[in-house]
């Protein structure tokens, strides 16, 4: 009998490998994918916008790391006591302006230096609904006409307008930042996924309209553009695992077995074959160097770490473009004096 449906993955051509820089924007479930890959020892960048959801604010992002945007203080604005940014996460978010200004800028220099010499670009899309900023009376809340926010950081929801992207804006607003992209970076290759997290506050068939638009919009630039690809993380949960055990005790966020299933799948379709190996191999000496010893002075314990210690130096001795020195420190540090 079976009890999944069927789905056919076609292969990544050409594949990543560990000599590839990987840059992940979008949603949360973004970040399921770039801590996997960072885990075990890829080059990557993550969020350096931090998590956003609707098309309109990764590719706002993307183009600003393009033009090396500086922001500057008119760019923020004060809420419960804190300096945001609407272009931001609230990871930003800071009591001093001027420290809040500092890491968003060294964030946007960091994005456009990596993305320069990036090979992938992965997009993880949440949402089709944006929210637009009312003109305000408020000048802390900044500025005066209707702007489009990545984050609402928890303002009074009167002074938004919520907008449902039409297929045909998603579409226009990707293809431009694509065509941006490919300009900026000729070697760059993108990788497209829809975040199997539900966006229920939204309702329930709300969410579902949402997520077809941008799947419907997706699949339109892949098929238009050679180097851009689809890896169906939403069809996995949604359509292959589809039972609620998958699912967090919010129902809405998927748990770690679906989000394990997801990564295994991505793994075996979009990682080049040599590679797997290796990340076997990384991945062991990650989960060593998390262990939680039961008697940290035993023998057995400090045998442990050598023995752990000796597989870091000899993978950086074989792999020396891959970074080790956590582990190197962890099983060093962690050995026992006596």
């Amino acid at each position: 009998m079976q009890f999944q449906l069927p789905i056919h993955i076609k292969h990544l051509s050409p594949p990543v490998t560990y000599n590839d820089n990987i840059l992940l924007m979008g949603s949360c479930f973004t970040e399921h994918i770039g801590n996997y890959l960072a885990d075990v020892k890829f080059n990557t960048l993550q969020n350096p916008h931090g998590i956003v959801f609707d098309p309109l604010s990764v590719c706002r992002s993307l183009v600003s790391y393009i033009q090396h945007k500086q922001y500057e203080e008119a760019d923020l604005f004060y809420l419960d006591e804190c300096w945001h940014s609407w272009h931001h996460h609230s990871r930003f978010s800071n009591p001093d302006r001027r420290q809040c200004l500092v890491n968003i800028n060294l964030s946007q220099q960091q994005a456009h230096q990596f993305l320069s010499n990036a090979d992938w670009l992965i997009i993880t899309l949440g949402s089709s609904f944006m929210y637009k900023l009312n003109g305000t009376d408020n000048d802390e809340l900044n500025p005066k006409r209707l702007v489009d926010v990545a984050n609402c950081h928890k303002a009074p929801a009167r002074i938004f307008t919520k907008h449902l992207l039409s297929i045909e804006e998603t579409i226009t607003a990707l293809d431009n930042t694509i065509h941006q992209l490919f300009h900026f970076n000729k070697k760059l290759r993108i990788i497209f996924t829809i975040s199997p997290v539900r966006h229920v506050r939204d309702g329930v068939v709300e969410n579902n309209r949402s997520k077809a638009r941008l799947i419907e919009a997706v699949h339109h630039l892949v098929n238009k553009f050679e180097r851009l690809y689809y890896f169906p993380a939403y069809e996995l949960v949604i359509d292959v695992l589809r039972d609620h055990r998958f699912f967090d005790i919010d129902m809405v966020h998927p748990n770690y077995a679906a989000t394990q299933y997801v990564l295994e799948q991505f793994t075996e379709c979009c990682v080049d074959t040599p590679v797997k190996k290796l990340m076997k191999e990384i991945q062991t000496l990650v989960t060593a160097r998390r262990h939680k010893a039961f008697n940290p002075q035993s023998q057995q314990h400090k045998a442990f770490l050598q023995a752990n210690l000796q597989k870091a130096i000899q993978l950086q001795a074989d792999y020396p473009f891959l970074h080790f020195e956590e582990e190197f420190k962890y099983f060093n540090d962690s050995l026992p004096t006596s």
